[in-house]
């Protein structure tokens, strides 16, 4: 059990440093924000295109985990929205936003540095297929279910612009670039390469800092009965759909390279709390503060869980060092 405390203590500790930081001490929201910026338009991104460049083309894509991650998210997001809707009775919205907050994992910010410290050597390949699952098919539909809900008909443009928005994404920008590097065998200038390491090695210990601010300031307001829906579907549900789409996938033979190491990352990524982002997409549909309840609880609750999944990935992470 220390072993794993070993894991997950420095995570929290940074996301405690950075929450007692910005509630207590001297950081504004408006610092964790440009900090988080920082993190997503360079930290992350830098830490992608390192990390594809210097894999080979083959190794960076496998099958198997994105139809893991992707149809076990896709389940979560149906069952979710099935549950709030017609078990709950809340709105399509809500609805909407409630399945959003049990399907999309944080597997940039608290997911890297946790898939780092357990399975280093498929942390950045696993980061990257999962921001190309979250950025390519989950987040262009969930967004669609909320504008299709909000306005009472199918916005096929929110769809349209959640595309074209891609194209100027730092993250898909600097996979592409990463995938590009490797098939063509490039190399950078070592002054360029030095300065890309560098603003990767700022992201783990950014990025946790960063969520600790964001967590600052949010409370509860009553809506424990709405919450915890919501906070068991992403911590239980996500995981074990996805877990149920691996060992599908292990019955129907197998695919190849998805072994023991990609199958325990797809499945604690798909156990990490909802991602840092959830409460600003929310805020353009006044969902806001159900989700920013739901973020704070899912994100303490989530350092009792990941023990418990990593306690029982135990002997298999022993035999994968």
């Amino acid at each position: 059990m220390l072993d794993i405390l070993a894991i997950t203590g420095p995570i929290y500790l940074l996301i405690a440093l950075g929450f007692a930081a910005t509630q207590w001490g001297g950081f504004e929201k408006s610092d964790t924000r440009t900090l988080g910026k920082f993190v997503i338009q360079l930290a992350l991104p830098a830490l992608l295109f390192k990390a594809l460049s210097q894999n080979k083309l083959s190794e960076f894509f496998n099958w198997g985990y994105c139809l893991a991650y992707g149809l076990g998210t896709l389940l979560t997001v149906g069952v979710g929205y099935a549950w709030t809707r017609k078990g709950q009775g809340q709105s399509a919205l809500t609805s909407t936003f409630a399945a959003m907050g049990m399907s999309c994992a944080n597997s940039g910010f608290i997911g890297y540095p946790i898939l780092l410290l357990v399975l280093a050597a498929v942390a950045p390949v696993a980061l990257a297929m999962n921001m190309m699952v979250e950025n390519l098919l989950i987040l262009p539909l969930l967004l669609f279910m909320a504008d299709t809900a909000a306005q009472g008909h199918a916005s096929w443009h929110t769809l349209t612009q959640a595309f074209k928005n891609l194209l100027k994404n730092p993250l898909i920008l600097a996979i592409l670039a990463g995938l590009a590097s490797a098939s063509l065998n490039l190399q950078l200038p070592e002054v360029i390469n030095q300065s890309v390491k560098f603003l990767a090695l700022s992201c783990s210990a950014l990025s946790l800092f960063v969520i600790g601010g964001t967590l600052a300031g949010l409370s509860l307001k009553g809506m424990g009965s709405r919450v915890w829906p919501i906070v068991i579907g992403k911590l239980v549900l996500h995981p074990v759909l996805v877990l149920g789409v691996v060992g599908l996938i292990q019955l129907g033979g197998g695919v190849t390279g998805f072994d023991g190491r990609q199958q325990t990352a797809v499945l604690l990524t798909a156990a990490m709390p909802m991602m840092g982002i959830y409460t600003t997409l929310a805020l353009k549909y006044e969902q806001e503060a159900l989700s920013a309840a739901a973020l704070l609880v899912a994100t303490v609750a989530s350092f009792f869980t990941l023990s418990v999944i990593l306690w029982a990935c135990h002997d298999t992470l022993s035999l994968l060092h």
